[in-house]
């Protein structure tokens, strides 16, 4: 008897453990990224992530002398971003030349987060296709 009143305490307990870890595995990037001072870069993307829960951009940029350098940007997942702004897999494509501006990395690394208030701008054609700042007073 003791046994069928522990095993019914315990087993909604273990449940609970059990959609805790998920959250618990989510990474938290406040603090990391300059959200104060957003950064403009623009590159050639190289490779589009879209998936979830978080999508990607790689792109490539040139450095003062010239050399090649490698940017990493975080955006929301692909639901997201297929609700907010209409993108699909093919929304970016390797060449095409694009502009950001976003939270860079306040270690100074090449990774920015678009997770929040950012702006991507195809630059051949100047087209909008990723908004989220609440106003545009300065992007």
């Amino acid at each position: 008897m003791k046994f069928k009143s522990l095993a019914s305490c315990l087993l909604p307990v273990a449940g609970l453990f059990v959609f805790a870890i998920p959250a618990l595995a989510h990474h938290g990037f406040a603090g990391r990224y300059d959200e104060e001072h957003p950064y403009t870069v623009q590159g050639t993307v190289l490779e589009f992530d879209f998936e979830n829960p978080h999508s990607a951009i790689v792109f490539e940029t040139k450095d003062k002398s010239g050399a090649a350098q490698r940017w990493h940007a975080e955006l929301a997942g692909a639901n997201a971003l297929r609700r907010a702004d209409g993108w699909d897999r093919d929304a970016l494509k390797p060449g095409d030349k694009i502009t950001i501006i976003g939270p860079r990395n306040k270690n100074g690394s090449n990774d920015m987060n678009l997770s929040h208030e950012s702006k991507i701008t195809l630059t051949d054609s100047g087209k909008v296709i990723h908004n989220s700042f609440k106003s545009e007073t300065g992007q």
